[in-house]
């Protein structure tokens, strides 16, 4: 994969397993007290309004900053986990709350005991919001384990084996705020988020001229982005729950949370920023990832199963290249020695092709055979054009969608491209 004035790279998939993460996690939830058809034991009902109302307050407390309050609430026995959890207080300092709770709290797994020491497993969601750039509450599941003292309840750990799954989780966080977007760092220097964060405010309007009618990046109100830079490729992996060769060379990732069944707001959207790969890249690069990246949130609202790949991928980067001054062979070097070598491509990029396990030459190729095929759409039908034919594909496929607003099939789509790859890379 190319990591200087080539087109970047980023894995069109993990934006779409981000969004079903949440959903197979709590489907794979074994049931808990108050769930189930069988009899429900008064005293696992007991047990779960009980550590309902300790997570209440120990979310209160974390909201209000008072770490008395919060410690207060973790298990005076426990001395490893209350200093992490005061680490982890302390790393959430300088994030911008706007909610934090816990809800779908559920309790099971008992470990009997008719005075202290009585213990049980719980399993809830986190939910967050930050102030000012979500318009939906962030959804993580969590596992923690609460135990009850002298008829008092505590948290007494939680399940540490999936990793550092949040950034605060993985150091201290420092923030960054920028015009458009809020750049959240933890294992960085300040001046390289400050840098992150003035490209994530150059994209937001670079955005917003090619995705027009008032959507924005936040697709409510103006372009507001959220960017996490961690400490490395490792801790990557961590936030995005995969292993960290899935993002090797790959600069950086969307994903999205806190989608609202049935409509509502739209989902929160994080760019995760791989440290290795991104500082790797030219200034040109930078900016171009962070483009492409803006685009998949501002436009997450309208992508779904039905929308390929290539044009989610494709017009991403038709967005990050689209007043670039750089020849199309430039920016796709693959696909145009490809074409020199007189192996055109004869189709358009499938949702296969994206996958990392097909090699980097495939994979620069896909993503560049995308671009093209975005760019002809926009040179031949014009810019808004293209922007309702990514819309209408979003709820119809992609032959109806191209006969409705292009006014032609995915066939003659497809053998136009086909032409303009040639003329444009020869």
């Amino acid at each position: 994969m190319r990591a200087m004035d080539g087109p970047t790279r980023r894995p069109g998939g993990a934006r779409r397993a981000a969004l079903r993460f949440l959903a197979v996690v709590l489907i794979a939830l074994p049931a808990l007290a108050g769930c189930g058809a069988g009899p429900v034991d008064g005293a696992a009902l007991r047990d779960t309004d009980a550590v309902r109302r300790l997570l209440d307050g120990w979310a209160t407390a974390l909201r209000d900053r008072d770490e008395g309050a919060y410690l207060a609430a973790v298990d005076p026995g426990e001395r490893a986990y209350r200093d992490r959890r005061r680490q982890v207080f302390d790393n959430l300092a300088d994030v911008p709350l706007a909610s934090w709770e816990y809800g779908a709290v559920r309790t099971g797994g008992s470990t009997p005991a008719p005075g202290d020491g009585h213990r049980v497993a719980v399993r809830a969601e986190l939910r967050y919001r930050l102030a000012g750039y979500d318009t939906a509450p962030v959804a993580v599941p969590v596992r923690l384990t609460a135990v009850r003292r002298s008829g008092r309840w505590y948290v007494a750990g939680d399940d540490t084996a999936s990793g550092d799954r949040q950034l605060w989780e993985q150091g201290r966080v420092t923030a960054v705020r920028g015009r458009h977007s809020l750049v959240l760092g933890a294992g960085q220097g300040a001046a390289a988020l400050r840098a992150l964060s003035g490209l994530a405010d150059a994209a937001v309007p670079a955005v917003a001229a090619a995705w027009p009618d008032g959507e924005r990046p936040d697709g409510d109100r103006p372009g507001r982005l959220v960017v996490e830079m961690p400490a490395s490729l490792e801790r990557m992996g961590a936030l995005l729950g995969a292993p960290p060769s899935d993002y090797r060379g790959i600069a950086a990732v969307t994903t999205t949370a806190g989608e609202k069944p049935g409509g509502g707001p739209a989902p929160a959207g994080r760019i995760v920023v791989n440290p290795e790969a991104y500082s790797a890249l030219s200034p040109f690069g930078r900016r171009a990832v962070l483009t492409h990246e803006a685009t998949h949130v501002a436009t997450r609202a309208r992508t779904t199963d039905t929308t390929p790949m290539w044009l989610s991928e494709g017009f991403a980067d038709w967005v990050a290249y689209r007043t670039a001054d750089r020849a199309p062979a430039a920016i796709a070097p693959e696909l145009a020695r490809a074409v020199t070598a007189g192996r055109p491509p004869d189709r358009l990029p499938t949702d296969a092709d994206f996958r990392f396990t097909g090699g980097a030459d495939r994979l620069a190729r896909a993503y560049e055979g995308a671009w093209l095929a975005c760019r002809m759409v926009a040179e031949r039908w014009g810019e808004r054009k293209l922007v309702a034919f990514y819309r209408a594909a979003g709820t119809s496929s992609v032959e109806r969608a191209a006969r409705e607003v292009l006014g032609v099939g995915e066939r003659e789509l497809t053998e136009g491209w086909r032409g303009y790859v040639g003329k444009v890379l020869r």
